[in-house]
């Protein structure tokens, strides 16, 4: 498989129309996605990316934290794209859907205050990890932020089975370094400073760690 050949949300191409509710039965979604939001700090003049917003789940919640702010939501999968266009539809949320690859953002440097990205990390290789962080860097205003919600270091024994289902479904080469607990690290060394984790929240599929980044 090429480094740059695009995996779907749930590993499988065929599962994209169950992605909402196997997400958010298996990860406590409304939890972690809730205080990612509000570790965001979004405010009515931000611009703001949803860096593989999927569905459009955490993107809705973003326009809703700060309805005058300006959401955009990047994703190299149109099928999904268009589930997450229609989400916004119904709930009459003005929100710019594009479809783009993470390590190639379709934006201007310096275009946003704020890049979040949840549940997304660990599909990338190491190479496309600091590639993609790189981009978020480069879009990213100076003095910017970086949020991120993804797998992490298992918290416990118990964590560590529990996340085995990811490493099969998502592959053992890309998940490897976010079960490792590496990505703080690889943000450092794309760039961002003021690297730090936030908080920790198990899961029936393992530990979903957030973590927060500055553009200098």
């Amino acid at each position: 498989m090429k480094n740059d050949q695009y995996i779907p949300a749930l590993g499988y191409d065929a599962l994209t129309p169950y992605y909402d509710r196997v997400v958010g039965w298996t990860t406590r979604e409304k939890v972690f996605k809730k205080a990612l939001v509000e570790q965001a700090q979004v405010k009515a003049d931000h611009r703001v990316l949803d860096l593989a917003c999927g569905t459009g789940t955490l993107t809705i919640l973003l326009k809703k934290a700060a309805s005058g702010a300006e959401i955009w939501g990047v994703d190299g999968d149109p099928k999904i794209l268009k589930l997450a266009r229609e989400k916004a539809r119904l709930g009459n949320f003005e929100i710019r859907f594009d479809e783009g690859m993470s390590f190639d953002l379709p934006y201007l440097d310096e275009t946003f205050d704020r890049v979040v990205s949840s549940l997304f990390f660990h599909h990338l290789t190491r190479e496309n990890k600091l590639k993609t962080l790189r981009e978020a860097g480069r879009v990213l205003k100076p003095g910017g932020e970086l949020h991120v919600a993804d797998w992490g270091k298992p918290a416990n024994f118990q964590m560590k089975l529990a996340s085995r289902f990811i490493q099969l479904l998502d592959g053992f080469e890309t998940t490897a370094d976010s079960f490792a607990g590496l990505l703080p690290k690889l943000m450092t060394k794309a760039g961002f400073e003021q690297v730090e984790e936030t908080s920790h929240y198990n899961s029936l599929f393992g530990t979903i760690r957030l973590h927060r980044a500055n553009k200098p």
